[in-house]
C-alpha cells in the first residue's frame, strides 16, 4: 500500500509530534513539529524537516549547525497522530549543545541533569 501523507491526523493547527531516534543505540533524541509538507519534505530528501512554531518556517536539522538528521526509517503510531522518525544523528541533537534534549530527571523529587553538553 502506498503511503498517503494525508492519512495521518494533524492537530487544528495542522501539526503532528514527531520524535527523533537514534536509529543504532535507540537513544530518544528530541521532539519536534511537523506539518504535512514537512513530512513530504523529510521522505524526499531523506533529512529530518520541521515546521518551527515559533519561527514558521521549516528548519531542516542541522542546516546551519551541522548536526544533521539523516532519516533511517519513518514510522508512525497505531492512531497516526504522533510520528517517529529514526535517525543516523550527526553531532548533538539538543540545541543546548547536548546529545539529547532529554537530559534532565526528577529523581526523589529533584532535578537532575544525566548529561552535559558535547566537547
Amino acid at each position: 500500500m502506498q503511503f498517503d501523507v494525508t492519512s495521518l491526523k494533524f492537530d487544528e493547527k495542522g501539526l503532528v509530534p514527531a520524535i527523533a531516534q537514534d536509529a543504532a543505540s535507540g537513544e530518544v533524541l528530541m521532539m519536534a513539529w511537523m506539518n504535512a509538507e514537512a513530512v513530504t519534505r523529510t521522505l524526499e530528501t531523506r533529512r529530518v524537516t520541521y515546521w518551527s512554531r515559533s519561527r514558521q518556517s521549516y528548519w531542516v536539522k542541522g542546516e546551519s549547525s551541522g548536526h544533521v538528521q539523516e532519516l533511517v526509517e519513518f514510522r508512525f503510531d497505531c492512531d497516526r497522530d504522533c510520528l517517529l522518525v529514526r535517525v543516523n544523528q550527526v553531532g548533538p541533537a539538543c540545541h543546548t549543545n547536548r546529545r539529547s534534549c532529554f537530559y534532565t530527571a526528577v529523581r526523589d523529587g529533584a532535578e537532575v541533569e544525566l548529561m552535559d553538553p558535547m566537547g
